[in-house]
């Protein structure tokens, strides 16, 4: 079977990948937006969950938390660490089997996956899975690519430019934020984006 654009690289690597994610807690990376969380219990979709490690946490705060992840690897070491996730096979940018609306869709390492071609059809998509008030947690990742991976270079202004024209206004923006894992050159910018109300 035929990998999913963007996740090349990810089934032959699963195993060492699932013990770097999981040797870090949701607070470590997601911390700085936790304010912008749902009060409990809401309905939540992880896209691009890898490991489970995110949807896990927010489904432990009381959160019906779907998880959608393309990569069999990954959903197959998830079920076994994360015990009673629901998961979903399913990739950007059209989310061809997701359907219902959520009211905190999280993406986190996944936007560079997608070149600006795939970004433009996603985001209508996904600012279609949020009901009014609902919230998009986005992380933008910087610097080299690894050998084998397919990543592509992103950046704020172009990703608050089709959120808004998607009808989504930005509610939280944080830029050079570090690797959490030390990898030299990579930062990060986490963005939160809002459906009007």
């Amino acid at each position: 079977m035929a990998e999913v654009s963007g996740t090349e690289g990810y089934a032959a690597a699963a195993e060492a990948l699932a013990a770097q994610y999981e040797s870090i807690g949701f607070d470590d990376v997601h911390g700085g937006w936790r304010h912008l969380l749902p009060a409990p219990p809401a309905r939540v979709v992880d896209i691009g969950a890898g490991t489970g490690r995110d949807a896990a946490a927010l489904a432990a705060l009381g959160h019906a938390v779907l998880a959608v992840e393309p990569t069999a690897a990954f959903r197959r070491i998830g079920t076994k660490l994360h015990p009673g996730l629901t998961w979903l096979d399913d990739s950007l940018p059209a989310l061809t089997r997701l359907a219902g609306r959520f009211d905190l869709v999280l993406l986190s390492a996944v936007w560079m996956h997608l070149d600006r071609a795939e970004r433009r059809l996603a985001m209508p998509r996904l600012a279609g899975l949020l009901p009014p008030g609902g919230r998009l947690l986005l992380s933008l990742r910087h610097g080299p690519v690894p050998a084998g991976r397919r990543m592509f270079a992103v950046g704020a202004d172009e990703t608050l430019a089709l959120a808004i024209a998607a009808g989504l206004r930005p509610v939280f923006h944080q830029d050079q934020q570090p690797s959490q894992f030390g990898q030299p050159g990579v930062s990060w910018t986490r963005l939160g984006l809002a459906a009007e109300a």
